[in-house]
C-alpha cells in the first residue's frame, strides 16, 4: 500500500495549527536569563531565553519594543509574556513576546540608575576633574585577580609595547561582597605609598550581580578622590558601570587600557627617528639659505668698498661746511651793506651836516630853541657853528 508522503511545509504548518489552536501556549508567562541579544536595525528584538537546562528562542517586534523602560541585555533576568508559535520556514518554535518585565536584578539596575543620576548631580563624572594619563609612565598600577586572565592580558600587552615598564600588581577580588572595599583599600594605598604613575582596575566580562562592585558608591568616591589617574576595564565593550563614569579614561577591554597606558616604544622611536630627520633637513636648508644670504651679502658694494659710504659722507660734510660758510658770509655782507646805507641815511638827517651849509643852532639850558617866542629879553644862550659855540645873551628881540 503506497502512501502519500507530506511536505516540510505541509508538516511545518500542521505543526504550527495544533500550536496555535492550544490556548495555553497562545498566551505564556515564562521568566529565565537573555543571552544572544541582538537588536535589529529594523527595530525588532531577537535574543534566547535560558535557564540553567533548557532555552527558547525569542522575537518581540517593533511594535512591542516601544513600551519597554529599559534596554535587555546578556544575562539579564526577565519575565516575558506573549505566544509560542512555529516559524514556518525554519521549523523552530519560539516565543513571539508582547511584554518584557526585569526579574530579580530590576532593582539592582534601579539602584544603579539611583546612584549614577546622585554621583553625575555631584560632579564626580565631570570632564574637568579627570586626569590626564601620563604619556611615558614608569609603573603601571594594576588592582585586579592575580589569578585571571586580566593581569595576563595587561603584562602581555604592556611588556610587548615596552619592555622596559614595570607592573606593579595589588590582588584584589573582582566580585562578590567586600569586593569594592579592598579594591578601594588597594587605590588608597597606591595613592598613599605612590606606587605607580597610572592605574587599572579592570575584570572580564559578567553579569550585572557579578558586575556589582564597580556600581558601589563606595569605589566610586575612592576612584574619584585619587590622585594617581585610573584607567577603568570593566567587563566587556558593552558594559558600563559607575566605575567607567568616574574613571579618568575607561577602555573597552584590560588589552586596550594596557595599550593606552604604555606608549609602544617602538612608535616612539620612529616617531623620535622622523622628528630627528627632519630637523637634519630643517638645519641642512637653513645652513644653506644663510650661506646664501652670506653670498648675497658679500657680493654687496659696502663690503666691496667698506670706505666708499663714509667717503661720500664726507663729501657730504664738505658740501654742507662750504653752503655754511657762503650763507654766512652773504649774511654779513648783507648786514654791511644795510649798515652803510643806514649810516648814509642819518648822516644826511644829522644836524651837523646843517651847520656845515652856514646855518647855526640856538641853545638855551641845553635845549634846542626852535621858535623866537622860547626867548626872553637877557636869556644866556648858546649858539652853535661848524668849528665851535659861541655864547651870547638876548637884548632884543
Amino acid at each position: 500500500m503506497d502512501i502519500n508522503p507530506i511536505t516540510v511545509e505541509e508538516l511545518n504548518k500542521y505543526i504550527k495549527n495544533k500550536i496555535d489552536s492550544d490556548e495555553y501556549l497562545n498566551n505564556v508567562y515564562v521568566k529565565g536569563e537573555i543571552s544572544n541579544f541582538k537588536l535589529h536595525y529594523t527595530g525588532h528584538m531577537y535574543f534566547t531565553l535560558k535557564d540553567e537546562k533548557s532555552l527558547i528562542k525569542c522575537v518581540m517586534f517593533k511594535s512591542y519594543t516601544g513600551y519597554l523602560n529599559f534596554m535587555p541585555k546578556d544575562g539579564m533576568k526577565v519575565c516575558v509574556l506573549g505566544s509560542v508559535s512555529v516559524f514556518e520556514r525554519d521549523g523552530v518554535y519560539q516565543i513571539y513576546v508582547k511584554a518584557i518585565k526585569q526579574d530579580g536584578i530590576g532593582s539592582l539596575y534601579e539602584e544603579y540608575e539611583k546612584l549614577k543620576a546622585k554621583l553625575e548631580s555631584e560632579g564626580l563624572f565631570a570632564e574637568s576633574h579627570k586626569k590626564k594619563i601620563p604619556m611615558f609612565p614608569k609603573t603601571i598600577g594594576v588592582l585586579t585577580s592575580s589569578t585571571g586572565a586580566v593581569i595576563r592580558d595587561i603584562i602581555n600587552v604592556s611588556t610587548r609595547r615596552n619592555p622596559n615598564v614595570r607592573i606593579r600588581l595589588i590582588p584584589v577580588p573582582v566580585q562578590g561582597a567586600g569586593a569594592e572595599k579592598e579594591i578601594a583599600e588597594g587605590i588608597e594605598k597606591m595613592n598613599k605609598e605612590k606606587l605607580a604613575d597610572v592605574l587599572i582596575i579592570g575584570r572580564g566580562g559578567g553579569s550585572l550581580e557579578d558586575l556589582w562592585p564597580f556600581n558601589e558608591e563606595l569605589l566610586a568616591r575612592a576612584i574619584y578622590e585619587s590622585e594617581i589617574p585610573i584607567i577603568s576595564a570593566v567587563g566587556h565593550e558593552t558594559d558600563f558601570t559607575i566605575a567607567d563614569f568616574v574613571a579618568d579614561l575607561r577602555a573597552p577591554t584590560p588589552s586596550a587600557a594596557a595599550e593606552l597606558a604604555v606608549p609602544n616604544i617602538s612608535d616612539v622611536k620612529y616617531t623620535i627617528d622622523l622628528y630627528n630627520n627632519r630637523l637634519k633637513t630643517a638645519l641642512k636648508k637653513k645652513v644653506q639659505l644663510m650661506q646664501l644670504r652670506y653670498e648675497k651679502c658679500m657680493t654687496r658694494r659696502v663690503f666691496k668698498e667698506p670706505l666708499q659710504k663714509i667717503n661720500e659722507k664726507y663729501i657730504l660734510i664738505d658740501n654742507l661746511v662750504k653752503n655754511i660758510n657762503t650763507f654766512i658770509t652773504n649774511k654779513l655782507n648783507n648786514a654791511r651793506m644795510s649798515l652803510s646805507k643806514n649810516v648814509t641815511k642819518l648822516d644826511a638827517l644829522s644836524p651837523m651836516k646843517t651847520i656845515a651849509r652856514g646855518y647855526a643852532i640856538t641853545e638855551k639850558d641845553g635845549k634846542i630853541i626852535k621858535k623866537i617866542e622860547d626867548l626872553n629879553i637877557g636869556d644866556s644862550i648858546n649858539i652853535r657853528y661848524i668849528d665851535g659855540v659861541a655864547k651870547a645873551n638876548v637884548t632884543e628881540k
